[in-house]
């Protein structure tokens, strides 16, 4: 239930109505729709094509050889499949009859246009129009109709097909393909009644019908059934091949059935050396070791490139790569490296791409030392960094404040013939920026000069950008002055902004508007929204709010769209200054008829409501954004959670988690921060009863989970019904009316009869009978206490 506003009309921010599609004109599209699709080669363009060649008019409707061909030859052209199907229906009315060849000439036609699901249905009609293509057509169709992998379609045209013509029977390649398709669906026993319709019809499946039947099983974490298709298929005496086992071992693995699944390895490797297929042993290992990784074995992979149990039925060059993808997928870089050692121990060349991938990772995950080390090392066997690792890797050495290794990660890939070598100064550049040193980019940009490495404006804007970060931005300015002289490459407009924001940054605002209105006008460089966007920021945080709306409406005088982060900054200043009725006006007029807000418009608008104590006025705002098609993001809900909690609104608070549920939202980290805050002032408000008799505080272990309270939803059914919804999923239904029994109590403390139980709801009601604790429902917190030693401790809370 929503908040009743408690403010006037004239205090609301509406948004505007946009107009909507109506559900009839939608409703119409469908029935005319499904209208043309009535027919069997129905083409649904309604722009048709009239002219014909002169050869097909000539041709009698007898010669069928000639309109077979025609049919296939435009079937098979792409973008001509709709040409086919009016083809098709001129001849219908004159009188030709399509055979199967035609039809398996539309549906490989329509599959391969991507209309699968049209092709699906034409099959269907054509059955109910008695064409039924004979066995091998109907084999070669449903091939080309699982390739679309709908397997729901195209069993309905399995079963219309086999009622059509009883004595078909489907390959078993396309039994089987189904069966793996229905299984990835999470249906299983739809895949299984398959195999029992295969068998009765004499198609015997094989180990692949198994292995499909096992892996659909275990992804709906059915492992007793996969393991009844294990044991049904050596039971009708179908030996299982190494994937058939490394299958199974991935779902016993994710149950956590370890001593099972070591076994299962063990009767993997005995099998991979009877496997003529080495494919087939090498996708098992490939699984294994994959499965292995994703349920955080990771102590397996190892023993198995230690002791390499597979032996020489699988290439242990990819073995060893195997372990390293899978391992990099885990983000477990650092094993990947141990893996990497074990190979060059044993004489190995690692993969480029698997090294890469180990050293990109660990500059990414806090070990570019290691990073550093195997890049070293990969020198001796020609690994060189491509452009996006040398990237993450002297960053994270930056970070790390080591410009040394950086420099010499530099250096190194400066040497490599034919690469951009002002490209790779400035990315070390950039990465200099996270030490916070301009000195050191100066003496980068030294070092390219000596070195007859012209900087371009990239390079300087980085060194410009660096000199602002950290306030000296008299030597920016001395930089962006040499490059209006002439001395390097011409300023742009990304310079001057990065220039402008520096001097507002300082307090030299007026200094930058004079760059912003004369000086880049003089070098032919316009501002353009970021620009302007930088101006606003920084008038707003010196409190010019006046300068910053002229600023803003100069902006649009000369053409440049605002966008939402020009929105958020102006909304945000005026709410910061106080001048709420001037943002709302604001938003009527420009924001919402403009189209251009997100969620940090949003927010900013929320925000300033909620610092002025408007929560109603907040709440309604987001209920009409949503009931205009908006769809708010969770940092929207979250601050008006947070206001609500802040002023101790518990009840409004709940609301809006109810309502955010409602709308397709779930509570995220910060969400349960706010509210367990709440509850922990409220904890802190209870009277302090934590003092033993003797006058000390005494530590008692938290309760036994063996304490049993029957699961009733009493706690919202006995409230008032306004948060019965709202707490669905956040009330602890565990807190029921159940009376908790004499020897309950003894079994958890073992005090027998000097134990009590007190139930304190938020209003004060509370009971002290010996031996039982009332729990109540109630709509607000509650607050259970368990009487030991004369002192009242907490049980259990929601929240805790």
């Amino acid at each position: 239930m929503r908040p009743l506003p408690s403010h006037t009309p004239q205090d609301r921010i509406i948004p505007c109505f946009r107009g909507l599609t109506t559900a009839a004109d939608a409703a119409a599209a469908a029935s005319l729709q499904t209208l043309h699709s009535s027919s069997l080669f129905y083409n649904g363009e309604v722009k048709e094509q009239h002219d014909e060649d002169p050869d097909t008019k000539s041709q009698s409707i007898a010669n069928r050889s000639y309109w077979t061909k025609k049919i296939h030859s435009l079937s098979s052209t792409p973008g001509q499949i709709d040409a086919a199907l009016r083809l098709i229906d001129r001849l219908r009315l004159r009188g030709f009859r399509p055979d199967s060849i035609n039809l398996s000439s539309i549906i490989h036609g329509l599959c391969a246009a991507g209309r699968s699901d049209e092709a699906h249905r034409r099959l269907l009609f054509s059955f109910t129009s008695g064409i039924v293509p004979d066995d091998r057509t109907a084999n070669v169709l449903l091939a080309r109709l699982l390739d679309a992998s709908t397997p729901r379609l195209t069993l309905s045209v399995l079963r219309q097909l086999l009622l059509a013509k009883p004595a078909f029977v489907p390959s078993l390649t396309n039994y089987n393909r189904l069966i793996d398709q229905c299984c990835s669906l999470l249906d299983p026993f739809e895949a299984y009644s398959l195999v029992l319709d295969m068998i009765v019809r004499g198609r015997y499946p094989n180990a692949v019908t198994y292995t499909a039947l096992i892996d659909g099983f275990g992804r709906v974490g059915l492992l007793d059934d996969a393991r009844r298709m294990f044991d049904e298929m050596l039971q009708r005496n179908i030996q299982p091949n190494s994937l058939t086992y490394s299958v199974f071992i991935r779902w016993l693995m994710r149950k956590k059935s370890v001593h099972e699944g070591k076994e299962m390895m063990g009767r993997l490797w005995i099998t991979m050396q009877q496997e003529d297929d080495r494919a087939v042993n090498s996708a098992a290992f490939a699984n294994l070791i994959d499965s292995l990784c994703v349920e955080g074995f990771f102590h397996e992979v190892f023993r198995i490139a230690e002791e390499m149990p597979q032996g020489k039925w699988v290439c242990e060059k990819f073995a060893y790569g195997q372990m390293v993808d899978s391992l990099c997928k885990s983000g477990r870089h650092h094993g990947a490296s141990r893996i990497i050692y074990i190979m060059r121990k044993r004489g190995f060349i690692p993969s480029l791409v698997s090294y890469n991938s180990i050293v990109h990772g660990l500059s990414k995950e806090r070990g570019c030392m290691r990073a550093y080390q195997l890049f070293r090392e990969g020198i001796e066997f020609g690994y060189s960094p491509p452009e996006a690792t040398y990237k993450v890797l002297v960053e994270a050495l930056c970070k790390e404040k080591d410009l040394c290794k950086a420099k010499d990660v530099t250096e190194f890939m400066i040497e490599i013939e034919g690469v951009d070598k002002i490209r790779i100064y400035n990315i070390f550049l950039s990465a200099l920026r996270l030490t916070d040193s301009p000195s050191e980019q100066l003496n980068m940009l030294v070092l390219m000069l000596q070195k007859q490495c012209h900087p371009d404006a990239v390079t300087l804007n980085t060194i410009i950008h660096g000199f602002c970060k950290i306030g000296r931005v008299n030597e920016a300015m001395k930089i962006l002055d040499d490059m209006m002289e002439g001395k390097f490459c011409s300023p742009d407009v990304v310079t001057f902004t990065t220039a402008i924001y520096g001097l507002i940054d300082v307090g030299r605002f007026e200094e930058a508007l004079h760059f912003m209105h004369k000086v880049m006008a003089e070098h032919n460089c316009a501002p353009n929204i970021v620009t302007y966007n930088a101006v606003l920021r920084g008038l707003f945080k010196l409190g010019k709010g006046d300068k910053s709306m002229e600023i803003f409406h100069e902006m649009v005088g000369k053409g440049v769209h605002a966008d939402c982060v020009t929105h958020t900054l102006i909304i945000e200043g005026l709410c910061e200054a106080g001048r709420f009725d001037q943002a709302k006006k604001f938003w009527d007029e420009i924001v919402w008829p403009s189209n251009m807000h997100d969620d940090y418009v949003y927010a900013a608008i929320m925000r300033g409501l909620c610092r002025l104590g408007k929560l109603d006025v907040a709440c309604d705002f987001l209920y009409e954004l949503v009931d205009c098609g908006v769809s708010p993001g969770i940092v929207n809900y979250n601050i008006l959670i947070d206001s609500a909690c802040k002023q101790g609104m518990k009840k409004q608070a709940y609301q809006i988690v109810g309502e955010m549920r409602k709308n397709g939202l779930k509570l995220d980290s910060v969400s349960w921060r706010i509210l367990n805050k709440l509850h922990e002032r409220e904890s802190s408000n209870l009277p302090d009863t934590s003092l033993g008799v003797n006058g000390t505080r005494e530590k008692v272990s938290s309760m036994s989970e063996g304490l049993k309270i029957d699961e009733k939803n009493e706690c919202i059914e006995k409230n008032d019904g306004e948060l019965g919804d709202q707490l669905e999923g956040l009330v602890d239904h565990s807190f029921s009316s159940k009376v908790i029994q004499d020897d309950e109590i003894n079994e958890v403390w073992g005090f027998g009869g000097r134990n009590v139980c007190i139930c304190v709801p938020m209003d004060g009601f509370e009971t002290s009978n010996l031996g039982e604790a009332l729990v109540a429902g109630c709509p607000d917190y509650v607050a259970v206490y368990v009487l030991r030693w004369g002192v009242y401790w907490p049980y259990r809370t929601p929240f805790a």
